[in-house]
């Protein structure tokens, strides 16, 4: 059962403002913990201390703080939803953390980009809609079209099949939305046609960029429970990724470069972006002053 912890912030401020990635100025995370149990979960690592991640903990009067600090912030950047967390997961369904949030950011205009493998997201299209008119994106992340597969790597989280369907119902509201296309499993989703299929299912739903990542990045704590997992599922894969990448933080997929040319240039066929587009502040207009 999830239990409450105190909260002395919710915002954070993100070092390299706007990132150059995800275009973020603040990350924020309402709960401690997730739900979806990825096998690949960075937020695992020991450097993080959060502990076992499926401790879910929800932060005591997080709106209310956020409230506060959303009205200090002089300088309006895009929010970042679930930075070591999915938004989204299971909790969220009773808590509505998320939802409550996105209201306060509808109520202090400031643009989210929010990135989550559920399609309880769809609940929300009412305030990300609202939110489009300063600025809003969602990305939805898929790393496999195959739903059994989804199932594996991605236990608690809705199937890809799900995910692309939200997609396609945000796209269909107006909303800005794309795939987080990582990470790319070494040996598992690395492939030829996923990469393939991928695509074109995302040209189906109307999503407007695909940003990509061929490998994943390996560090103490969430290696331990990676290889675990191997053992299970995936039988003498732990040999071969400590052969190939020891105890490396960055672990590309061997085939990366044939695999990003297969990429790029099916996005350019289907007309998809492989970079997103940020929020861009308004400039107020300067008027000319006449003394004629």
């Amino acid at each position: 059962m999830p239990r409450y912890i105190d909260a002395k912030t919710i915002l954070s401020t993100v070092k390299a403002k706007p990132d150059t990635y995800f275009g973020l100025s603040y990350n924020m995370n309402l709960y401690r913990g997730c739900q979806h149990g990825c096998i690949y979960c960075d937020s695992r690592s020991e450097c993080y201390k959060l502990g076992d991640l499926s401790d879910i903990r929800i932060k005591k009067d997080a709106i209310q703080i956020l409230e506060r600090e959303l009205r200090s912030k002089r300088i309006k950047g895009t929010v970042g939803f679930g930075s070591m967390n999915d938004c989204y997961m299971p909790v969220e369904r009773e808590h509505q953390l998320t939802r409550k949030a996105l209201q306060l950011m509808v109520r202090y205009k400031f643009p989210v980009h929010i990135i989550t493998k559920s399609d309880l997201v769809t609940r929300d299209a009412d305030l990300l809609k609202e939110i489009s008119k300063v600025y809003a994106a969602v990305s939805v992340t898929i790393t496999t079209t195959d739903d059994e597969l989804s199932k594996i790597i991605e236990p608690n989280a809705p199937v890809s099949s799900k995910r692309f369907e939200a997609l396609k119902q945000l796209s269909a509201k107006g909303i800005y939305c794309g795939i987080t296309f990582m990470p790319v499993l070494p040996h598992i989703t690395d492939t030829k046609a996923n990469i393939t299929e991928m695509v074109n299912r995302a040209a189906d739903c109307g999503v407007k960029y695909i940003l990509p990542a061929f490998g994943l990045t390996i560090r103490d704590g969430q290696r331990e429970y990676l290889y675990q997992q191997f053992d299970k599922h995936f039988p003498s894969l732990r040999e071969k990724y400590i052969s190939e990448f020891g105890n490396n933080y960055n672990c590309p997929t061997p085939k990366a470069n044939e695999l990003y040319g297969v990429f790029y240039n099916l996005c350019k066929e289907k007309g998809i972006s492989t970079q997103m587009n940020f929020y861009r502040p308004t400039q107020p207009i300067q008027q000319k002053l006449n003394f004629e």
